[in-house]
């Protein structure tokens, strides 16, 4: 890769300031105290939830129905940070509404996956993973943020990002001849609109979408680039609307994004 031309490094440490001093007003600030707070006693009612029903039955099989209404409740009311976090309204929407659908449209669509093994391991990815979110959240705006805390927040996802696709996929796998059976949400020719939908042709091509280097709403991004002054090579990573830089670098980005040319710009500035 070439190096930066003048000022290109200057430029992007300007605008990493700039995002940095960019924060929510008084209003917006108690409301996503607030909004998180609840959001991380949601989520930690669900993880509750999981291991009380783990403890009763003595199995990990079936676990979901002892979540099941908080889990739509509390992973729906995600809409509510939508426009509201210092994150791409984009990004944010699709991220949020890919865990909806995931949980409408398949999970409680198609209720013979609810006993699948494949839920639970998103169900659990998704839970720790919010914990972790929200209180990282809720500290940081009250500028008190527990090591422990940040520490999971960059290193957990190693775990969970994996954990939480597979899951993902599994489960819609699982769902597909229950789609083809019934025909679920398909609308087929010949209708006074003259239109027509395969549902099941639609889930094959979100489960394509999860394969790099496709860009995949359902889970993150990734990208991968050379340090210009080191010309060692990077791996940028976009998790959970938070922008991460893999490698021996002398500081890592890690603040919320805003689009994804901003986070290659910065990465190519030779920045870290």
């Amino acid at each position: 890769m070439a190096a930066p031309a003048k000022g290109t490094s200057r430029t992007a440490q300007n605008d990493v300031a700039s995002i940095k001093k960019k924060g929510p007003g008084a209003l917006a600030t108690a409301y996503l105290v607030i909004y998180n707070v609840v959001m991380t006693a949601g989520w930690l009612v669900i993880a509750v939830g999981l291991v009380r029903a783990y403890l009763s039955k003595g199995s990990y099989h079936g676990l979901y129905y002892s979540i099941e209404r908080p889990l739509k409740f509390f992973q729906t009311g995600a809409l509510l940070e939508v426009g509201i976090v210092p994150s791409s309204v984009v990004l944010t929407g699709f991220q949020v509404m890919s865990r909806v659908f995931l949980t409408w449209a398949i999970t409680h669509s198609v209720r013979e996956v609810q006993s699948e093994d494949s839920v639970l391991l998103f169900v659990v990815a998704w839970t720790v993973t919010e914990i972790i979110r929200y209180s990282f959240y809720t500290f940081s705006l009250l500028n008190h943020l527990p090591y422990l805390i940040k520490w999971a927040r960059y290193t957990l996802f190693i775990v969970l990002y994996p954990m939480g696709v597979t899951g993902e996929l599994l489960t819609i796998y699982a769902a597909l001849p229950y789609v083809q059976k019934t025909g679920l949400y398909s609308v087929t020719l010949p209708n006074k609109y003259n239109f027509s939908f395969d549902y099941y042709t639609f889930l094959i091509l979100v489960m394509v979408s999860y394969i790099p280097p496709n860009w995949n709403p359902l889970g993150e991004a990734f990208y991968r680039c050379r340090r210009p002054k080191s010309q060692q090579p990077s791996v940028v990573l976009m998790w959970d609307r938070l922008l991460l830089v893999a490698g021996k670098c002398k500081e890592s980005i890690k603040y919320p994004s805003q689009c994804v040319q901003h986070l290659i710009h910065i990465a190519v500035s030779g920045l870290c």
